[in-house]
């Protein structure tokens, strides 16, 4: 065989598996094309409706990872819109109209730090040496403040507020009420748990979480609440309920004449500034 040939038969073969290769593309293309077509998911127009109604703070406050989450989860019926505590009354009645349901959100809500710890009220029970953060800390015999159920101060809350709305001062977090847009974001970081949402009007709240008592509390903290149960008595207006070694309030029926704020031995009832515009009619 001679080498034209030869170097005809050779390109006949690249041709050949050319083609072969060209055929195989053009095959996995139209495969690709129907199949996207067949299985095509279109984008819900109630999620994107959602969507444009939410803060678009993405803050996890809702448990989801983002707005794209909690909106997916409202979609499919599956959430609350009451779960986010960012998006304005006005956009919650929007998507509340989109979702066919009732809406049942009540007034603004703030976060406070359910702790009075300073360091010269609640001290140390060893010298934490490792990661700055209040987890780490946390995962060390439950923290080193005497106290069990006291702030840690490392700002694992202040890290994730998306509002700056959080300082630490003596190793206790104080949330801006004027800042704090309630997302949630500081209530998820917390491992002590102590970080809650009361009413933007409430006058007053407890800066304790210790469910312990008398002397067992005493032996550890200085301000923290005994559960003494002289605030339910002296409340004129029946707004608080002992659970737990805590006073609970009701404040659809606490006035804020600051008569436990009074009366607390312990000073645990802390008095809040309260805005004209945000003040409850009574």
């Amino acid at each position: 065989m001679n080498l034209l040939a030869v170097t005809a038969q050779t390109w006949i073969t690249v041709g050949i598996v050319s083609g072969i290769f060209a055929g195989t593309a053009l095959l996995v293309g139209i495969l690709i094309l129907l199949v996207g077509k067949i299985f095509k998911v279109d984008v819900d127009e109630k999620i994107s409706k959602i969507l444009d109604n939410l803060a678009g703070a993405n803050c996890g406050g809702c448990g989801c990872s983002g707005c794209n989450g909690f909106a997916k989860k409202l979609a499919e019926g599956c959430g609350n819109i009451d779960d986010c505590h960012v998006t304005s009354p006005e956009k919650k009645a929007e998507i509340a109209k989109l979702l066919g349901v009732e809406l049942q959100s009540g007034e603004r809500t703030v976060a406070v730090v359910h702790c009075n710890g300073l360091s010269e009220n609640c001290g140390v029970k060893f010298e934490y040496k490792g990661n700055p953060v209040c987890s780490a800390n946390n995962s060390l015999l439950g923290g080193n403040k005497n106290c069990s159920f006291a702030c840690l101060g490392y700002g694992d809350c202040k890290a994730v507020c998306p509002e700056n709305a959080i300082e630490v001062t003596d190793r206790l977090a104080h949330v801006d009420p004027d800042r704090c847009i309630s997302c949630g974001a500081c209530i998820n970081a917390c491992p002590k748990k102590i970080i809650g949402r009361i009413p933007a009007s409430a006058p007053v709240y407890v800066a304790c979480s210790s469910s312990c008592r008398g002397k067992e509390v005493t032996s550890v903290c200085k301000v923290g609440c005994i559960a003494c149960a002289i605030c339910e008595k002296s409340c004129p207006h029946g707004a608080i309920t002992m659970k737990d070694n805590l006073p609970v309030f009701d404040y659809a029926k606490c006035t804020g004449c600051l008569t436990c704020v009074e009366k607390c031995p312990r000073k645990i009832i802390i008095s809040r500034k309260v805005t004209a515009s945000e003040t409850p009619e009574k």
